[in-house]
């Protein structure tokens, strides 16, 4: 537009220098003729002068109303390209914890950060995938480049780490594939614990969210609600989830890989958290034979309700206000809570009290929290182990070869699913076309039949003409 009406300018002042210039071989009365009188002369140049400036009026708002034509195409081109769907984020297969954990969103947080992206100039849908091993953004975008930048801008100014930095470990993906990721992520194939059934229960989780929120619009919540049913489908119809373990699972065999196996089963075990993840280390902690745990959480509810569920084990409740003292009191420490800033630090870890021999003289942390309950510089401490979600892979690996091939056998039910959704969306295209198309000729069959009637009555003789037409005399049929 602002190129467009430089060349208006231009154009303008061109042509006033050409109607002011003098032409070769004449005489300045070749504009604006000479007259007799100085008066004359005057209200002639005046005239003449008015003519240019009109001219060169007219030529300028022919060039703009040619640019704003063409500002218009351009316009009506770009609203009229279909929104792109896409995911940015990152998972703990692109990222380290320390990155995962900056941009991690709790869940109760989920709606306000979807009204934040929404607001956002070239952003119409979104939902956020916020859990332990990865942090996605589903958006629509009116602009595929411009869509994606203002995301990236918002993540960066929300983690404090610079795009330039993010950008190293994001991964982008557009339309079918943004799509088809999801219903992966849903069916448990991007897991680190492959086939695990927790995500399902998270993903539909950002639906009834998003609903609360107003944010999703109907690509968005459709293509999640798509995602839930590849997800059910592929674990009923391929067994992915038999013997599969889950980031729960995977932290209790690891705590027990790493004890001394005559002493496992004894080992002190205290758990922080009675949230899902923490109810299902106590769930795991009854399959390996554990008979006690101790579990230090904010509230006694939660702890009286896994109490109540799971009886095959010795549930002692500790308030968060003595945390420390049972830590002192444990070999073996699992973190799972929502908590922002680190439960224990380095000063933390040296006051506690050493750990028997016979559990190998040191205190292990699992912590399966994101961000992470316990800080990286605990394992500077001699007498403490840290591990925590990146360190669960060496035990992912078990069985993980049997889960893989069932996992090729689920790609066909998420390709029939991506279609399923693929038409739905063309179907949102397709069907105003149809609308129009159909009013269209409506229109056609109302004129056309108006034409006709129209006709009719112009061609129905009067009662004059029927009288005279009567009265003329008829030629005889031998004649």
């Amino acid at each position: 537009m602002m190129a467009s009406t430089t060349s208006a300018t231009a154009a303008a002042a061109a042509f006033g220098a050409a109607a002011t210039a003098k032409p070769r071989g004449s005489s300045s009365s070749a504009i604006c003729p000479r007259v007799s009188t100085g008066g004359r002369r005057r209200s002639g140049v005046v005239r003449c002068d008015a003519g240019v400036e009109t001219q060169v009026q007219a030529v300028a708002k022919a060039a703009s109303i040619a640019a704003l034509e063409q500002f218009k195409i351009s316009a009506d081109r770009y609203m009229k390209e279909r929104s792109s769907i896409a995911v940015i984020g990152l998972s703990v297969h692109t990222a380290p914890v320390e990155m995962r954990e900056k941009l991690a969103i709790a869940e109760e947080l989920w709606p306000r950060a979807i009204q934040e992206l929404t607001s956002l100039n070239h952003i119409e849908e979104a939902a956020v995938l916020s859990t332990c091993n990865r942090m996605e953004i589903y958006v629509v975008a009116l602009s595929w480049n411009r869509g994606i930048r203002e995301v990236i801008d918002w993540m960066s100014k929300k983690s404090g780490i610079p795009a330039s930095e993010l950008r190293e470990h994001l991964f982008m993906l557009r339309d079918s594939d943004a799509t088809r990721h999801l219903f992966e992520v849903s069916a448990g194939l991007d897991s680190l614990v492959l086939g695990e059934g927790q995500i399902l229960a998270q993903v539909k989780q950002v639906v009834r969210s998003g609903q609360n929120s107003g944010g999703l619009g109907k690509n968005i919540d459709r293509m999640f609600k798509d995602a839930i049913t590849a997800g059910k489908r592929v674990r009923c119809e391929t067994n992915i989830s038999s013997g599969a373990v889950s980031v729960s699972s995977a932290a209790v065999e690891l705590a027990l890989m790493k004890l001394p196996k005559t002493e496992a089963l004894s080992a002190s075990m205290l758990l922080i958290g009675a949230g899902k993840m923490g109810k299902l280390v106590v769930k795991h902690l009854i399959a390996k034979g554990c008979k006690k745990v101790v579990v230090v959480n904010r509230s006694v509810e939660r702890v009286d309700a896994i109490r109540e569920e799971m009886k095959d084990i010795e549930i002692v409740y500790r308030p968060l206000s003595e945390m420390y003292e049972a830590a002192s009191e444990a070999d073996v420490v699992f973190t799972s809570t929502a908590s922002e800033s680190p439960l224990f630090t380095k000063e933390h870890a040296e006051a506690l009290p050493p750990i028997s021999d016979t559990m190998g003289g040191v205190r292990l942390f699992v912590d399966i929290s994101v961000p992470r309950n316990v800080s990286a510089c605990v394992s500077e401490v001699s007498s403490a182990r840290v591990y925590n979600v990146d360190d669960l892979k060496e035990v992912v690996e078990a069985n993980k070869e049997d889960r893989l091939r069932k996992a090729m056998e689920a790609q066909t039910i998420i390709t029939e699913e991506l279609k399923r959704f693929e038409a739905w969306r063309d179907s949102l295209e397709t069907v105003p076309t149809i609308k129009k198309l159909r009013s269209y000729a409506d229109r056609i069959r109302a004129s056309e039949l108006e034409k006709c009637l129209q006709k009719i009555g112009d061609d129905r003789p009067t009662a004059a003409s029927e009288v005279r037409w009567q009265r003329q005399p008829h030629p005889r049929r031998d004649a």
